[in-house]
């Protein structure tokens, strides 16, 4: 046989799209039986709408408690605060509303219940390759606000505030049950989160479509996915209003998920990303609008019927995929290089020897031996 592959399919019981968000949770957390909600929501959402309260009284007498306040990159000390306010009420449900660090978050949540985690320290024991982990019973719901995507993984992004790393966490059943996409909820999201977790989004079908490892099943979610993403962003920004567009853009956000869900590795966009967020606090979003047109130009000449196939999927056959990505990020007014978010050549180093670490910069399409050849695409980034 010329090609091989496997494809293995999550534990997410279903998504629920284009539905008023209250009714789609309350009517989820009544089907599974739940009677201790605990609530983890962006506190500006909670502050600044009504979208968190109606979600609070659909839940009824669901309702146990509520934990706001959780920082960009999910530190751990916060994800052990939202762990003790799970226990305080023997929560056996978790819906979260917000964005990609308030999903991750529960996911890690789920898991200190299961294994007994109280602390910073015993945190370490989630580590890939450590003892083996019990399964979490304590499942979430996920009300997204952004189109970062993470509530469809079941991989938990977690920094260490003692190492400035971004860590990843694994179990199956750490992806949430079921997933709400209502295009409302993202009313009150700020523009440019909104905008660039769009670019995250197209970050992933990118980096999917162009894998070494890609395959049909993936090419199918992937391409439609950024073509869903490239036409609803622009649309988005044009008219703020448009719910159709804001929908087409978390279907396409969920579509961006399909290579890594079935295992495509990500490459160098996903890794160098990972440091420029633990290590340098830039927002995942900024960090693919910086560095995927320039990991797309270093990878041309390994992958360039892959990247006419993103041009292509953008609207625009036969042209420069690493161009009309660039140019589609400047449509949107985010920042496309490292010194718009003020990094600068004397960081490259460490920037490139920490991406190293990484899981997906050893997997790039072209091959990355060594932080110098990671240096020539933080250039290309600068």
């Amino acid at each position: 046989m010329s090609r091989q592959g496997r494809v293995m399919f999550s534990r997410m019981d279903e998504v629920v799209f284009g539905q008023p968000a209250a009714g789609a949770v309350a009517e989820l957390a009544g089907r599974r039986g739940a009677e201790r909600v605990l609530v983890m929501a962006s506190a500006t959402l909670d502050r600044e709408t009504g979208c968190v309260a109606g979600i609070r009284e659909a839940l009824g007498p669901r309702f146990a408690a509520q934990y706001q306040g959780m920082p960009a990159h999910s530190p751990r000390a916060a994800v052990l605060e939202a762990t003790a306010a799970a226990r305080r009420v023997d929560a056996d449900l978790i819906v979260t509303i917000g964005g990609g660090s308030i999903t991750d978050a529960a996911k890690a949540v789920q898991l200190c219940l299961a294994n007994g985690i109280d602390s910073v320290e015993a945190m370490d024991r989630l580590r890939p390759g450590g003892a083996a982990l019990v399964a979490p019973r304590v499942r979430q719901i996920a009300v997204p606000t952004t189109l970062s995507a993470g509530e469809f993984s079941a991989v938990s992004g977690v920094t260490d505030e003692r190492s400035r790393v971004k860590e990843l966490f694994r179990h199956p059943d750490i992806i949430p049950a079921a997933v709400v996409l209502d295009p409302a909820m993202t009313l009150a999201t700020p523009e440019w989160l909104f905008l660039s977790t769009g670019i995250r989004a197209v970050d992933h079908c990118v980096e999917g479509i162009c894998a070494a490892e890609a395959h049909p099943y993936t090419d199918a979610q992937a391409l439609r996915g950024l073509g869903l993403l490239a036409s609803g962003l622009e649309r988005v920004k044009r008219d703020p209003g448009d719910l159709d567009a804001r929908l087409d853009c978390q279907l396409g956000s969920w579509l961006s998920m399909g290579p890594l869900a079935a295992g495509v590795p990500m490459g160098a966009s996903h890794g160098i990303g990972y440091v420029l967020g633990a290590a340098f606090d830039i927002p995942h979003g900024h960090t693919s609008c910086i560095m995927l047109p320039a990991v797309m130009r270093w990878n041309w000449g390994a992958n360039a019927a892959r990247q006419e196939m993103v041009a292509t999927a953008m609207g625009q056959p036969g042209g420069d995929a690493a161009a009309l990505l660039d140019e589609l990020i400047a449509a949107l007014g985010m920042p496309r290089s490292l010194a718009a978010v003020g990094i600068g050549r004397d960081d490259f180093a460490r920037i490139a020897g920490a991406a190293m670490a990484t899981p997906w910069v050893p997997r790039n399409p072209r091959p990355i031996a060594g932080p110098e050849q990671v240096l020539e695409i933080l250039e290309l980034a600068a």
